[in-house]
């Protein structure tokens, strides 16, 4: 129960490393501008190894309307599915991921520009190759919470129903002070017990999948929750998250634990929700063990838009109104603890179901006093827009797992850090390592995500240059 069976062979491939060298270059700090900086540059050597079973995905919230859809967007590309739209046949795809649906541009010749796709630079899982299992705290099946989410075409749901009916989540944990009251009535599919009873049953469970279905890619939590507190004594350390779970501390999420469990047993996990999920206890234990996290919340539709806005704004010299790290770029619009108006208000209608709206207004001082308004009306499934992106999450996540690199000087390769700044292209309110700046702007994220693919095999960061034709 609770797992889609791989369709292929997948049985383990031999374990083979990609090398690359290549030099990275830094400025050191500075305390004012002083006109020219010299950037210092060290080799830095990289390999990647290649992933050797199948590859497992875990959802917390399975049966919800973005596990339900990606399941289906992953079977009907494995399938190769086609079915009848009012307006055409529509053949299966992976439009709207990263990973599977863009390119990166590896060089130019003869004066054009080549461009490979983003998959092809490095060993990245094939999707179709994907097992997917979870928890929910409803026991429907998958395909029943597919046409209850009412985001596919009938036609498509028809082909899907044979592969998805036996898909049946195991039990999630259910505590109603963090989620929406009205997730009560669907709650017949529940972990009971302590809190460090449930951790326990999770991880039994991961266990059990793991010996079914292959090697954990990873585990993403689709469940939003309210904010935890976070106090002294309570989750602000290591020991002290893990006493309050074995004191049964009722402030301790059911994200929190699902976290915990996973980071115990190094299955990376992302929190694809805004609650804070990672409390300071919980990346104190995520950094200990070396295990991956990633967060927050998946950055789709308008906050996307919002992010390429807000940076053309800024830059474009025009002081806007939202924007932490752009802000802070530009001391010439914005004086020092200066902060511009940002109001969010987000309301759910019953009638429109996953077809969410969202609309937008921008205002930006211009020349002389003016001011500038943009408003922008977006309309679009929901789950469409994010069940790409939390594939992206997992082929990226499991990836840099494989990645390791060392430093001239250093004798042993490592990981990157345990805290995935890789993945905060995908991720509203990005999770980044104590004392690192945090980084919105849509462009300098796809940026430093495509140069490290590029390190990985040996290829110089982009910087747009493009010196032999100036």
């Amino acid at each position: 129960m609770g797992w889609q069976k791989a369709k292929r062979d997948l049985s383990p491939t031999p374990l083979v490393l990609l090398l690359f060298r290549f030099l990275a270059g830094f400025t050191g700090d500075c305390d004012a501008f002083v006109g020219l900086l010299i950037a210092d540059c060290c080799s830095v050597t990289v390999e990647t190894c290649l992933w050797d079973s199948a590859s497992r995905v875990m959802l917390v919230g399975w049966g919800g309307n973005n596990g339900s859809t990606l399941t289906a967007g992953v079977i009907a590309n494995r399938e190769g599915i086609s079915w009848a739209t009012k307006d055409k046949v529509q053949q299966a795809n992976y439009y709207g991921s990263l990973t599977q649906a863009s390119t990166i541009r590896v060089g130019s010749y003869n004066g054009e520009e080549i461009y490979a796709p983003f998959k092809s630079l490095l060993p990245m899982v094939n999707p179709d190759d994907l097992v997917f299992g979870g928890w929910d705290i409803s026991n429907m099946n998958l395909a029943d919470a597919m046409t209850r989410a009412k985001v596919l075409d009938i036609d498509l749901q028809k082909q899907l129903r044979p592969y998805m009916e036996s898909m049946v989540p195991l039990p999630g944990i259910y505590d109603p002070d963090f989620i929406a009251a009205n997730q009560e009535s669907r709650a017949n599919n529940v972990i009971k017990g302590t809190k460090k009873e449930q951790i326990e049953k999770i991880i039994r469970t991961s266990v059990q999948g793991k010996e079914q279905s292959g090697q954990g890619s990873g585990v993403v939590d689709c469940n939003t929750e309210r904010y935890s507190n976070v106090c002294v004594g309570l989750n602000d350390t290591m020991e002290n998250l893990m006493a309050s779970v074995n004191k049964n501390e009722a402030e301790i999420s059911p994200s929190t634990l699902y976290a915990i469990a996973c980071v115990m047993e190094g299955v990376p996990f992302i929190n694809g929700s805004p609650q804070n999920t990672f409390v300071p206890g919980l990346i104190d234990l995520a950094i200990k063990n070396n295990c991956l996290i990633g967060g927050d919340d998946f950055k789709s539709g308008q906050t996307k838009m919002k992010s390429v806005l807000v940076d053309f704004l800024i830059q474009g010299d025009l002081q806007e109104q939202c924007g932490d790290d752009m802000v802070s770029s530009n001391a010439i619009l914005y004086e020092p603890g200066e902060h511009p108006d940002h109001v969010v208000v987000i309301k759910y209608v019953p009638y429109v179901a996953d077809s969410k709206r969202a609309m937008d207004e921008y205002t930006s001082e211009i020349f002389l006093g003016g001011k500038s308004t943009i408003v922008l009306h977006n309309t679009c499934e929901d789950s469409l827009l994010a069940a790409p992106i939390i594939l992206d999450l997992v082929l990226l996540a499991e990836l840099s797992t494989r990645i390791q690199l060392k430093t001239e000087g250093e004798e042993k390769f490592h990981s990157f850090h345990p805290v995935a700044t890789i993945l905060s292209y995908l991720t509203k309110a990005p999770l980044v390592p104590p004392g690192t700046p945090v980084v919105n702007a849509l462009a300098k994220q796809r940026a430093m995500l495509e140069n490290i693919m590029r390190a990985c095999v040996g290829l110089a960061p982009e910087n747009n240059m493009i010196l032999e034709y100036k």
